[in-house]
């Protein structure tokens, strides 16, 4: 058995939505995902960032910029006590840019291969996590790998909710404002969940009027 996960979004997630993240000025926590994050890292949850990078391929930005955007983040969320154990992106773009960026791949969510990867080389129990995201995109990649998927209402989630509540390709377990009030609810389903020990039985069961 791995161990269990919040795999997040990133844009529109954990980070405002700026369009393509061309610079590092533009990365900025939305309010409560630090402390999310950490709450997280509190329990024992890996927390896991997956995110679809296309402006690698489109060449918005390069990997090197992409990677220095991803340590601000880290520092952001270091200064509220939060960290990320895991970061993966999918570069490429089925349509756009040049090889070997412009390819149909199997990271690109809604495909699970961000995932897979996570679980992988970070030994995650994706069936005992949870994916949260404002696209059905990351739902549906969440649901494909077996996990908990959970939508947000920043970034995009609202409209992506508007356009397809009446339909979705993936039923949500939850729909939540943002990723704080998503790790809450998170934190209450494992509380529920959460085998009782004897004598808090015992004690239920007395009070309940069992023999």
């Amino acid at each position: 058995m791995g161990r269990r996960a919040l795999l997040m979004d990133r844009d529109g997630t954990i980070c405002e939505e700026v369009g393509y993240l061309d610079h590092v000025d533009k990365v900025r926590l939305l309010a409560g995902s630090g402390e999310a994050i950490r709450r997280a890292n509190e329990i024992g949850l890996q927390t896991v960032m997956l995110t679809n990078q296309s402006g690698v391929a489109r060449g918005c930005f390069d990997e090197d910029l992409l990677s220095d955007a991803h340590e601000r983040l880290r520092e952001l969320l270091a200064e509220e006590g939060a960290r990320l154990d895991g970061i993966y992106y999918c570069p490429h773009h089925p349509e756009h840019g040049e090889p070997p960026y412009r390819r149909a791949c199997p990271c690109r969510k809604p495909a699970p291969g961000l995932l897979w990867r996570a679980r992988d080389e970070m030994g995650i129990d994706l069936a005992g996590s949870y994916m949260v995201g404002d696209r059905f995109s990351d739902l549906e990649a969440g649901a494909r790998g077996g996990a908990v998927p959970i939508l947000v209402l920043t970034g995009a989630g609202k409209e992506e909710l508007r356009q397809h509540g009446a339909a979705p390709p993936v039923a949500p377990a939850r729909v939540a404002a943002d990723l704080l009030e998503a790790l809450r609810w998170i934190l209450q389903r494992e509380r529920d969940d959460a085998p009782q020990d004897a004598d808090a039985a015992a004690a239920q069961g007395a009070a309940a009027g069992e023999p």
